[in-house]
């Protein structure tokens, strides 16, 4: 897999200095009557920037269990995590050529269970969005392209049935 491309605004370095090693973040496309949750970031990286619930992964917790954290503490919305839908790299050198920072981030596909959105934690702002109808959030093209398989899939798995 190929790295991605970085995000338009530009995303801040960990607090690890130099950069030993990734940090890994999930990201959660849940849906509810056809509608995808997004939040927007009330911190850095992106502060301000409409995104997928998500955030970092904690010591002791698989990916799986940080998802369904994340949305949690940041939407107030409980979720049944389904499928991975894909892992995206971003990674940064500096104008030496090492690398700045590297983000691994692992997205999931999830439908609602319970809950309204309430921005909490990271989030100062938490909605449930048209898919159709996303360019006013000036999503990052990689989380464009995320909902955008989930949707696929979606449509896919529910044509089967």
């Amino acid at each position: 897999m190929t790295a991605a491309p970085e995000p338009p605004e530009r995303l801040e370095r960990p607090v690890e200095r130099p950069v030993k090693r990734p940090v890994v973040g999930v990201g959660v496309v849940v849906w509810k009557d056809g509608r995808v949750l997004l939040i927007r970031r009330g911190k850095s990286p992106m502060r301000g920037r409409w995104s997928l619930p998500g955030g970092r992964q904690e010591l002791g917790e698989t990916v799986r269990e940080a998802a369904v954290r994340e949305v949690r503490e940041e939407t107030g919305v409980e979720i049944r995590l389904g499928a991975l839908l894909d892992v995206v790299d971003t990674i940064r050198r500096n104008d030496a050529g090492a690398v700045d920072l590297q983000y691994t981030l692992v997205d999931f596909d999830a439908d609602w269970t319970a809950g309204e959105p309430q921005a909490a934690s990271d989030a100062e702002q938490a909605q449930w969005a048209d898919p159709g109808d996303l360019a006013p959030y000036r999503l990052w093209s990689e989380t464009l392209r995320i909902i955008a398989l989930s949707r696929e899939r979606r449509a896919l798995r529910d044509g089967a049935s």
